[in-house]
């Protein structure tokens, strides 16, 4: 098959997948089926049309708007569709037409609707990140790089790793200052990622995650012009962005580092 012609068919994938992502992104928090009813304007409440539920191309047809109340549909929808199509072609020129991209695929779309709740809500949904432990375990031994014995145990000391680091983090802070440091969806989220990425994988997204959460904190701060160090920030965002360029990056970095420490 022509290799544009696969990209393509890819990418459509992608975005396909991103608008189901949209509407797991709305309905969770809220405690909705995110199956059952249809697509509806939140302002009309009119079902929306098939024709009209075309991922990208439906927005820029109605210029962003309900066909029937003419209210305006957030910028946002089409923005997670066009990452999660852009995240199946980097997945698929990362991976090629394998099971194993197929997995990191369906992981990555977990966190772009982790990373969007977190956002809008400042939660983590134990729905996702609770089931997603043995899921990305049974994913880890799917993806058959090692025998199943490893496997496992990669999954369990990543597990370990991820959600006991971030435990212990947050027992100590709250043992010294009486106060709630740091969110229990955190930490089922990073012991989910552990279970995909493994020890060396944690290690990378709490360190990837950390700096570029500090950095675009700080920077929050001086736009906004309001240094207030306890300004609330999710973390979710970050850990997800953290472990996603472990994914395709990790190896490369680290060797890079150690190379420069030898």
């Amino acid at each position: 098959m022509n290799p544009h012609l696969i990209e393509i068919i890819v990418f459509l994938y992608g975005i396909c997948i991103g608008s189901f992502l949209n509407v797991s992104i709305f309905r969770i928090p809220l405690g909705k089926s995110i199956i059952s009813p249809g697509s509806s304007c939140m302002s009309c409440h009119n079902p929306v049309k098939f024709y009209d539920n075309i991922p990208i191309l439906s927005y820029i047809i109605l210029r962003g708007k309900c066909r029937q109340c003419q209210t305006p549909f957030s910028l946002r929808y089409p923005l997670t569709e066009l990452i999660t199509g852009v995240s199946a072609l980097f997945v698929y020129y990362r991976f090629g037409l394998s099971l194993e991209a197929l997995i990191y695929f369906t992981f990555i779309s977990a966190l772009i609707v982790i990373t969007f709740i977190d956002i809008d809500h400042q939660i983590i949904p134990d729905v996702i990140s609770l089931p997603g432990i043995p899921i990305c375990v049974l994913l880890a031994v799917l993806r058959g790089d090692t025998t199943l014995w490893n496997s496992l145990i990669a999954s369990m000391i990543g597990i370990l790793a991820g959600g006991g680091s971030l435990y212990l983090v947050a027992f100590t802070y709250k043992m010294f200052t009486g106060k709630e440091g740091m969110g229990g969806g955190d930490i089922k989220l990073l012991a989910m990622i552990g279970a995909l990425v493994g020890w060396k994988g944690v290690l990378f997204t709490i360190f990837a995650g950390s700096g570029i959460g500090t950095f675009l904190g700080i920077a929050s701060m001086i736009y906004s012009k309001t240094m207030n160090m306890k300004l609330a920030i999710p973390f979710g965002p970050f850990l997800s962005l953290g472990a996603i360029i472990y994914i395709f990056f990790g190896s490369s970095i680290i060797n890079w580092y150690f190379s420069k420490l030898i």
